[in-house]
């Protein structure tokens, strides 16, 4: 059957950027996609919706711009013709759909388990590994950004049309989760999906990194609140009565790990503003930072560190070892990974360490 004269070869072809800026719409795609895919790991507040929505409107963007690249290369890649910059180039192209894979797949309600690591795991994963492989890539393949054609009106509508069927493709995705009633259609803003609520240690104890010491005496166990005090103190599980939730401090408050799951809990404990008190921090002091027997820490503004707790039960039940036993941070609003766990100090300071951001990645394997 003979194709209409006025049906293109390629129907979506008034889309696709010329060469160069098709290289670099690739890459600034990718720089975008990790950078809300790094903020995403810290957004825990429902306001803080907008990046999830934007890390998933890129990615399907990068697929389109993907399928112009590889469309335009395909003819080039033969046996004979397979270079080192060329398997770079398919490299990528695997990479890139692996990542997109694994993320369609999550939002879908898949699942997958390996070892400790779940499918949001892998996709975050996979997703790290394709700026390297980009790096590699634009080693051989890199055009100076002053070459690329100035932009006009046609390349800002090929980039509204990409964004627009973007949009429209994850929206549709939402109604198609909800239609069919999968397990994507029930999930939080951030895309985790809720597992043992009210139900004490029940939920994942799960752990960034290498995060694993042996389980904690809390007769041996002490909690320092030192830094910018006036009056710096010890406190062992007898000074704090850590052995009676009834007439502990609690926070209802909402355990959102990414690794994909949720949690909410009545968490009982002390309260974060009983200890500052305690201690009488000096007007300079600007951060608290909570730190774990195994390195690892984080930092909370004074002002949102006295609205939270250092638990030593949930639902009633005392924690776990894997859940931070003695004594972990709740923070409201905060992801999981902020939630430090085995706190055996807290510091107040006048300025954020420099070095916590590269500390949480470190720690526990010194262990």
């Amino acid at each position: 059957m003979r194709r209409p004269d006025w049906l293109p070869a390629r129907p979506l072809r008034w889309l696709e950027p010329g060469p160069r800026v098709l290289d670099w719409s690739l890459a600034a795609a990718v720089a975008f996609i990790l950078a809300t895919g790094f903020y995403s790991l810290v957004a825990g507040v429902p306001a803080q919706a907008w990046v999830f929505d934007l890390h998933a409107i890129a990615g399907i963007g990068l697929v389109v711009l993907l399928v112009f690249k590889l469309r335009r290369v395909a003819p080039r890649v033969t046996p004979d013709r397979l270079t080192g910059p060329r398997v770079l180039s398919l490299s990528l192209a695997v990479v890139t759909a692996a990542a997109l894979a694994t993320g369609l797949w999550w939002v879908l309600g898949g699942s997958v388990s390996i070892g400790p690591w779940g499918l949001l795991n892998l996709h975050i994963g996979v997703g790290l590994v394709v700026p390297v492989v980009l790096l590699l890539h634009l080693r051989h393949r890199f055009h100076d950004p002053r070459d690329v054609p100035s932009r006009d009106r046609r390349t800002a509508l090929q980039y509204a049309g990409i964004a627009g069927i973007a949009a429209l493709t994850w929206r549709s995705q939402r109604v198609l989760n909800d239609v069919l009633d999968t397990a994507g259609a029930d999930r939080r803003f951030t895309g985790s999906r809720e597992v043992g609520t009210d139900e004490g240690n029940a939920f994942p104890p799960t752990s960034w990194m290498a995060d694993d010491p042996d389980p904690i005496d809390s007769n041996e166990w002490a909690l320092s609140v030192t830094g910018r005090v006036a009056n710096p103190a010890t406190f062992g599980v007898d000074d704090l009565e850590l052995d009676d939730p009834e007439g502990a401090d609690e926070r209802r408050a909402v355990l959102d790990c990414t690794s994909g799951w949720y949690s909410e809990h009545d968490w009982q404990g002390v309260a974060v503003a009983e200890l500052l008190a305690a201690v009488d921090p000096d007007d300079a002091a600007r951060w608290v930072q909570f730190r774990s027997v195994t390195g690892y820490r984080w930092s909370l503004p004074v002002s949102e560190a006295e609205d939270a707790l250092l638990a030593t039960h949930v639902d009633g039940d005392p924690l776990t070892h894997g859940h931070g036993a003695p004594m972990r941070l709740v923070a409201p609003g905060r992801r999981g990974l902020q939630w430090v766990k085995w706190v055996d100090e807290v510091r107040l300071s006048r300025r954020r360490e420099i070095g916590e951001s590269v500390a949480i990645f470190v720690s526990g394997f010194e262990e």
